[in-house]
């Protein structure tokens, strides 16, 4: 096992250890400064900034949440501001994280931040669950501000105001404590914290930032965070409604049965055979005052119930024995005689005929209203008016809408830290592991040609030990593999390339030797004129000429294939080849014929074996050394740079060479007399830039001159 995974375990209890503390402090600064001070100061994120600052994001959230979630079995309303604290560990994490903190414009971001959604959230909970500011103190400020009573947009954003004032300070003295005690923490357990995360070696943080930073667009991160957003808050958007929808069916039961309750009540307790007299004489009646006492009690007692009332139908009139005042609204008085309206259209026949009803829903202007209708009953069981209880629905929608308020702030607490948990076993086990393997690939297939790279690439690969026990895993073990192969089947090829190059150049020395063998009067002809060859094509390349034309695979060919410019010379009598004199013009007619024999050896060569290889510069070496720069040489008067660059490059090498060595029909030039013609020529019988080449490299030439030469 790896150094890394031996001390994982470490880490992990850091972590843990971490939380508990942070937690700690959340409930001690919580619970005691608030009781203390008796002010709106909590200091509640203090723990959950200090293990923001610690351990990272997901420690810091789950922090945040639990802590209050153990403070709600003290303070019930403390669960609700859940998602505030989430959101302090999701902001504290991040500037941290990206070293936002050490200067004066980060700091005051950061408390910028925590005030305006401390104050802004911290006022929506309050008013969308308590219904008015928690605290006197936060009111009377408000007042004093916007000099305005408690109602209206001003004193609304008065409050506003107050609140981020009081959580700017709140989160930022919670923060100056929070990374003060982070301080305290040693670089090597922050470390090991971190590190207990990885399934592989750990990457370092600026490696990270820096790879979102060039790439997050297009990473598998994005499309995970996505989809884990979209799953989510469509789970709880769906949630919240089934939730609400059983919420509203139960609701909608019960307060049917407490309307149906209080209306059977109502009626047991009106004298049916003195409905004449209540709508005649009305509160003069004698016992009207104590039934409509009773009446009170009841709509009083009765949860949900807004109105309760008693009426006779008749054919297209309701009129009124009994209407109870509400607080708000005066009731009919007795006798009142309305009109029926659209509400009880619908059945107004069954009550007229007196039948029973039960619960009916209609609709009152824009709100929906559920009705229960009691009957009541004379002394001969008949039917002679009706006891109603009215719930309005609006009723009902402001215990729908604190549920929903209510189980959003549950939820959006859960909410984060599940994606955040998500996202964290996705990026350790998926997002991050993939992306190296991708990485170390791509580097493995670029350093494809140099084996010191390819074994380089396949170390890299293996160090990235990925043990994240799953496909992800043995995708890494597999790709490890096949790359170790991989590498050795290349070090195989290789090594029979170099083989078959080795033998090549046997061969192609072996031909040249064979031709120059012939030729009693060229020693090491072959020889010094590759050895020129090479010092030409690196004079080139220096000086920038040809660029596009000297690729190393070029310069390879010609400097392999020089020695077989005057293949063609096998095809030449002996006689010819060593006449001590100077040759007839019928005679050198036949000598320049070994360029073209050479061409023709070559190119059967060249057909022999198929494809492209360094046999083709052979062949323009052979054939077109003697051409010259101005188009008089042969055997096709080619010119300039008609001719193929390898056969000017042996042109000048074959000459110097002609020039500085010894011949039965003449002696040696000097140095200083062999370039001299060739500066003469330059421009005539060579290409000016290979001469300059040559003489810009006098040093390694005279060094091929005194190896051969003495």
């Amino acid at each position: 096992m790896s150094f890394h995974f031996k001390k994982r375990k470490y880490g992990i209890i850091y972590r843990y250890v971490v939380i508990v503390i942070g937690i700690i402090i959340n409930i001690t600064f919580g619970l005691i400064i608030n009781s203390l001070l008796n002010l709106p100061l909590y200091l509640d994120v203090t723990g959950t900034v200090f293990v923001a600052s610690v351990a990272g994001l997901l420690p810091a959230v789950l922090t945040g949440l639990l802590t209050n979630v153990i403070i709600s079995f003290i303070i019930p309303n403390a669960f609700y501001f859940a998602l505030l604290s989430v959101l302090v560990a999701i902001i504290a994490a991040y500037f941290v994280r990206y070293d936002k903190l050490h200067n004066i414009k980060g700091l005051i971001i950061y408390f910028i931040i925590l005030a305006l959604l401390g104050g802004n959230l911290t006022t929506l909970i309050h008013w969308l669950l308590l219904g008015e500011p928690q605290y006197k103190a936060v009111a009377d400020l408000a007042h004093a501000i916007t000099s305005t009573a408690s109602n209206g947009v001003v004193f609304y954003l008065g409050v506003i105001l107050v609140n981020t004032i009081i959580q700017g300070i709140d989160k930022s003295l919670a923060s100056a404590i929070g990374f003060g005690l982070a301080r305290f923490i040693p670089n090597k357990i922050k470390e090991d914290i971190y590190n207990s995360g990885w399934r592989q070696k750990p990457i370092p943080k600026e490696e990270i930032i820096a790879s979102k930073i060039e790439g997050y667009r297009n990473t598998l991160l994005k499309k995970i965070i996505v989809m884990l957003v979209v799953v989510a808050s469509s789970f709880v958007a769906i949630i919240s409604l089934v939730s609400i929808n059983i919420y509203f069916e139960d609701r909608k039961e019960e307060y049917s049965i407490n309307a149906m309750n209080a209306a059977t009540f109502a009626s047991e307790v009106i004298d049916g055979d003195r409905i004449t007299d209540y709508i005649k004489w009305g509160e003069d009646t004698s016992d009207y005052r104590d039934t409509q006492d009773l009446l009170q009690k009841i709509l009083k007692n009765s949860q949900g119930v807004h109105y309760l009332y008693v009426i006779r139908v008749e054919r297209n009139n309701l009129v009124y024995l009994f209407d109870m005042d509400t607080g708000k609204e005066q009731g009919y008085t007795a006798g009142a005689v309305k009109p029926i309206d659209e509400s009880f259209s619908s059945y107004s026949d069954q009550l007229v005929k007196g039948e029973e009803v039960g619960t009916v829903i209609g609709k009152e202007g824009s709100e929906m209203v559920l009705t229960a209708f009691a009957p009541i009953k004379n002394s001969a069981d008949k039917t002679v008016a009706y006891a109603c209880a009215d719930i309005y629905f609006g009723y009902m929608s402001k215990f729908a809408e604190e549920f929903l308020v209510k189980s959003l702030l549950i939820f959006s607490g859960f909410l984060i830290l599940a994606i955040q948990w998500a996202l964290s076993v996705t990026g350790f086990g998926l997002v991050y592991p993939i992306s190296k393997i991708t990485e170390a690939a791509r580097g493995f297939i670029d350093s494809m040609g140099d084996q010191k790279a390819i074994d380089e690439s396949v170390r890299k690969t293996r160090a990235l030990d990925i043990r994240t026990n799953d496909e992800v895993q043995e995708l890494y073990e597999a790709i490890c593999k096949m790359e170790l192969e991989m590498a050795e089947q290349v070090r195989d090829l290789r090594h029979y390339a170099d083989s078959t190059a080795k033998m090549q150049n046997g061969l192609i020395i072996t031909m040249a030797d064979m031709v120059e063998n012939r030729d009693s009067d060229t020693g090491a002809h072959i020889q010094k004129t590759a050895a020129y060859v090479r010092v030409i094509l690196n004079g080139l390349k220096n000086k920038g000429y040809y660029a596009e034309k000297l690729t190393e695979k070029y310069m390879s060919d010609v400097e392999m294939s020089a020695p077989l410019h005057d293949i063609g010379k096998i095809h030449i009598s002996d006689t010819i080849l060593n006449k001590p004199g100077k040759l007839t013009e019928e005679e050198f007619e036949i000598m320049k014929t070994h360029t073209i024999y050479g061409r023709e050896i070559m190119e059967n060569a060249i057909g022999t074996v198929k494809g492209e290889n360094y046999l083709k510069e052979a062949r323009n070496m052979a054939a077109y050394h003697h051409e010259r720069w101005d188009g008089k040489g042969y055997p096709e008067g080619l010119h300039g740079e008609v001719i193929p660059l390898s056969a000017r490059i042996m042109a000048v090498a074959d000459v110097f060479d002609a020039l500085t060595s010894p011949r039965v029909y003449k002696p040696a030039f000097s140095l200083e007399k062999a370039l001299s013609i060739l500066e003469e020529e330059s421009g005539k019988q060579f290409d000016p830039k290979c001469v300059e080449a040559f003489m810009d490299s006098l040093t390694d030439v005279k060094r091929i001159l005194k190896k051969y030469n003495g």
